[in-house]
């Protein structure tokens, strides 16, 4: 007897000959053995698996997988029947196991219920040194019962000609659909063309063998009606309806099963998630505007917390898409402009159940219409609800940490605290630009910042090299409310140190009410000229300042670390004057919000 025929006894006579009954575990599991990407590659896996194994079966695990697994068992037992396999090497090293929580539709066996309660296993301990046929010949293992003879083909419903004939009776939507329903099913690559040539036949014949059915090539009645049900599945409890809006103007396909009307926000006609096992959303949208007003929402819109900043955008003249996706959800928007009107929707699915979001999208694009009218603003009348944080009753994304920063060159290179970048996944900086760190100086705790489009800023810093008078008038600018503030707030206070509390020479003490958000602004002498740069209130110090305290860094330590760097800036030594009204002008050119996400 070979190797391999008395490991798949030995397993066999474990499982199935010596079962013995033992008390079933509050606690089922399965063993995962493998994952495939195509209905027809797991059919044809686990059929392998099925003519070795007992108690195969084969699920739909959402997003695009398909998992084979053994089961169910106690969770103990399912331990013990994934060690012996492996050791047996039945099963591939990385199999796992599994709750089957996420197992959706069944698809193998075949046209039979698999158990859902757990099954009984043997006790596996066994002597680990043992060899296989000392573990066979213990065992009494008997010969290996010949493999089962294959199930007869399922008789047709209808010949080859009545197929064919049924089949000429198919409108080219029809047609399409069928090769689409093929494709889905793994066994279809070519163009969805309505043409039933050389590839298509193929590929119905490869599905006819992979169900059972008799390879002619020739889809019947019924096999399309089976197929169609497999396709269809992934749409159960969708429940998809035409809905036409009138107060939108929008006609569409919508999955009211998984998401219902509830309000209209202006321009949006909201439909929210019926339960929270689907987080799902459709947004409607309608409202009049020019080309002006369509770029301007395409640029909103992506500022909403339901769109996530990582994903493709396209916008051309009269329209555009944007699909964002992170670990939480994955959203499409669309929208076009035409005879004065911006209408399109959003769909907004929880992300990893790809194969259902691409269906609903699929079909809510294929049945959207336009119609007369657009959603009058009137129609949600304000109330205390509104908040500068939303927009049309959306929340507004938002960044973890806001401080400040300003320009120290021609080329809009932004100095700001290190604190403001650290752990960003991304950086903005003034009205939104993208920016990177070029230069991050962690002991002086500062950052230089290049923004990735080239930006012409209206003022600059320059750097004062003089020695400034002590009680002398300073100014600090910065956003001490993040993005609630347009352009920067300027608080004033005086020079109360050149050093710092404990006689540091790198950073100056300052008689100044500053808030968290100001730190990274630009610390100005009553000329204009940048004295140094406000960093953040001590977090670790078991002291607690007087609010009216705070330390700025020196602006010598700061040109010094600079060009180290190679980043040349302005500098000066001249004392000048400027006033109140001029310097608040010449900081707003000047300060930027530096926003980490």
């Amino acid at each position: 007897m070979t190797l391999s025929r008395i490991l798949f006894a030995l397993f066999a006579a474990i499982l199935i000959t010596l079962a013995a009954p033992r008390g079933a575990s509050a606690q089922t599991a399965y063993v995962q053995i493998e994952a495939q990407r195509t209905l027809s590659s797991a059919t044809e896996k686990a059929r392998d698996y099925a003519a070795r194994l007992p108690d195969v079966t084969g699920h739909y695990l959402g997003t695009g997988w398909y998992g084979i697994a053994l089961g169910p068992y106690s969770e103990a037992d399912a331990q013990r029947v994934l060690s012996a396999l492996r050791a047996a090497g039945s099963i591939p090293a990385d199999a796992y196991l599994v709750t089957g929580q996420n197992f959706e539709q069944q698809f193998w066996p075949v046209g039979v219920g698999a158990p859902t309660a757990a099954q009984p296993a043997p006790d596996l301990d066994q002597d680990p040194d043992l060899t296989p046929e000392d573990l066979a010949a213990a065992l009494e293992v008997p010969e290996i019962a010949p493999a089962p003879e294959p199930d007869p083909l399922e008789i047709p419903d209808e010949t080859p000609a009545e197929a064919r004939a049924s089949e000429a009776l198919l409108t080219r939507p029809e047609r399409e659909e069928l090769q689409i329903a093929l494709q889905w099913a793994g066994f279809y690559e070519g163009a969805i063309d309505a043409a039933f040539g050389p590839g298509t036949r193929a590929s119905m014949r490869a599905w006819q063998e992979a169900n059972n059915h008799e390879p002619t090539g020739i889809l019947t009645s019924g096999q399309r009606a089976q197929l169609f049900a497999a396709y269809n599945a992934v749409l159960e409890g969708m429940d998809l309806q035409l809905v036409r809006d009138d107060a939108a103007g929008i006609e569409m396909v919508l999955p009211t099963g998984a998401v219902e009307f509830t309000e209209y926000e202006p321009p949006f006609a909201r439909f929210d998630a019926r339960s929270e096992d689907l987080p799902a959303q459709v947004l409607l949208i309608s409202q009049p505007g020019d080309q002006a007003r369509f770029a301007g929402f395409y640029e909103i819109l992506q500022t909403l917390e339901i769109v996530p900043p990582e994903g493709p955008r396209e916008r051309s003249g009269g329209s555009f898409t944007i699909e964002g996706i992170d670990g939480d959800r994955h959203t499409w928007v669309q929208a076009s402009l035409e005879d004065g009107r911006i209408k399109g929707f959003a769909l907004v699915w929880p992300a990893g159940d790809e194969d259902r979001r691409a269906r609903v999208l699929a079909e809510m694009q294929e049945s959207f219409v336009r119609l007369d009218g657009v959603l009058d603003p009137a129609i949600a009348p304000p109330d205390e609800g509104q908040s500068i944080d939303l927009v049309s009753g959306l929340e507004v994304r938002r960044p973890t940490l806001t401080r400040s920063g300003f320009y120290i060159d021609e080329a809009g290179s932004v100095l700001t605290t290190a604190e403001a970048v650290e752990s960003c996944e991304r950086i903005t900086v003034d009205a939104g630009y993208e920016a990177r760190v070029a230069h991050l100086d962690e002991a002086l705790g500062i950052a230089v910042l290049r923004p990735d489009a080239a930006l012409s800023p209206l003022g600059v810093a320059e750097f004062q090299t003089g020695v400034p008078r002590l009680q002398a008038e300073v100014a600090v600018a910065g956003f001490p409310y993040g993005s609630v503030l347009a352009t920067p707030a300027v608080t004033f206070g005086r020079l109360a140190d050149l050093r710092g509390l404990d006689g540091e020479e790198q950073v100056k003490r300052l008689t100044l009410t500053a808030a968290e958000g100001d730190a990274g602004g630009p610390l100005f002498d009553n000329g204009g000229a940048v004295l140094g740069m406000l960093l953040p209130r001590p977090s670790d110090s078991a002291q607690v300042l007087p609010e009216d305290v705070a330390i700025a860094l020196d602006a010598e330590a700061i040109v010094a670390s600079l060009e180290t760097a190679g980043i040349e800036v302005n500098t000066t030594s001249n004392m000048a004057f400027m006033a109140p009204g001029t310097l608040t002008l010449l900081a707003a050119d000047m300060t930027v919000l530096v926003s980490c996400w």
